[in-house]
């Protein structure tokens, strides 16, 4: 009886707490007239500044009295003299990390109008930190379109890959005056695929009939519900054949000393492999790249970050009580019944 009574308290308060939290959301969003667009801001983080902190903090916890009296007595002559030269150039540092649909584009492109915005082009440069292992046509064309603003403003760009630039991923890379990859970062799968199931027979079988009504031949090829026809699965190999056709002459323009036909089949490789094939240009990870940059180049990094409105940060909030609430409620049936 006192595990019911327990247990029938801690379920009453839950519950109260999250019927509470719902019914304020929903005054919320009730009073809203019009949904207003969310804005956000360009941050910008001094990543030099970053380096160098971390290279003090080591030293200072690693030399000996005198020789950190030496080192900070060369580091105070060192940017006495720094101060009196010309400012350094700058490495502007963006990271994409893409999904399926590519929606990180709208963030890209606030990041590159900024750069575009104020960066010399006779000096500066940019370094995209891509990963991503590709996804929809029109997606990952506007964002390989929003690196062309780059090579068109005539600033020198490069990409690093990490991890994995496949597909989409590498439709993006291959603009780049540079491709910088990790030794087994996955690179390539230059193809197009589509796959849909078909639940067509299923239906039948359950004497449900499907109806689909079109004006054109082929504004619908492949269906889900449908009966598919050996003439729209043609039509639509036909399509994927095209779009496969485009994203070969597109890496072909940007890469022209590539050997296409042996490198458009679909596959992948690690960047070892890559940079026989050309795909790639220098085998480093982007933490080498930068490094080598530290001394040269001030580097920045740049991120457009949307401002969470009062709604997002109630919903945000709200999620999270949930969720803590979910791991109460197992804690304690964990804790009664062992």
């Amino acid at each position: 009886m006192e595990f019911l009574y327990e247990y029938g308290l801690f379920f009453a308060k839950t519950v109260t707490f999250v019927i509470a939290i719902a019914i304020i959301l929903m005054l919320i969003v009730g009073a809203a007239v019009k949904p207003k667009a969310k804005k956000g801001e360009i941050q910008i983080d001094n990543i030099s500044e970053q380096l160098d902190n971390i290279k003090q903090s080591f030293l200072h916890n690693t030399l000996g009295k005198k020789e950190l009296k030496a080192h900070q007595k060369k580091l105070k002559a060192n940017n006495k003299k720094n101060d009196s030269k010309e400012p350094k150039p700058r490495l502007y540092v963006v990271d994409f990390i893409g999904s399926m649909d590519a929606h990180e584009v709208e963030s890209l492109r606030e990041e590159i109008t900024a750069i575009i915005s104020i960066a010399d082009a006779s000096k500066d440069k940019v370094l995209i930190r891509l990963e991503s292992g590709g996804g929809v046509v029109h997606g990952y064309g506007l964002a390989a379109s929003q690196l062309q603003r780059i090579k068109n403003a005539g600033i020198p760009l490069s990409v690093a890959i990490d991890k994995v630039a496949a597909s989409g991923g590498y439709m993006m890379a291959c603009v780049a005056d540079e491709i910088i990859a990790a030794p087994f970062a996955i690179v390539g799968s230059i193809g197009v695929i589509a796959q849909i199931p078909n639940f067509n027979k299923i239906l039948k079988k359950n004497d449900v009939e499907f109806e689909q009504i079109t004006a054109g031949e082929f504004k619908r090829t492949l269906t889900l519900f449908g009966e598919n026809t050996d003439k729209a699965r043609e039509k639509f190999r036909e399509e994927i054949e095209q779009t496969h056709g485009l994203f070969k002459t597109f890496v072909s323009t940007q890469r022209p000393s590539l050997d296409i036909s042996s490198v458009a089949t679909g596959e992948h490789w690690f960047a070892t492999q890559a940079i026989e094939k050309g795909l790639v240009d220098v085998i480093k990870t982007s933490d080498d790249a930068l490094l080598e940059q530290q001394d040269e180049r001030q580097i920045y990094k740049i991120k457009y970050k949307i401002k969470k409105g009062l709604s997002d940060k109630l919903a945000l909030g709200f999620s999270s009580a949930v969720n803590k609430a979910g791991v109460n409620l197992v804690s304690k049936f964990k804790s009664l019944n062992p």
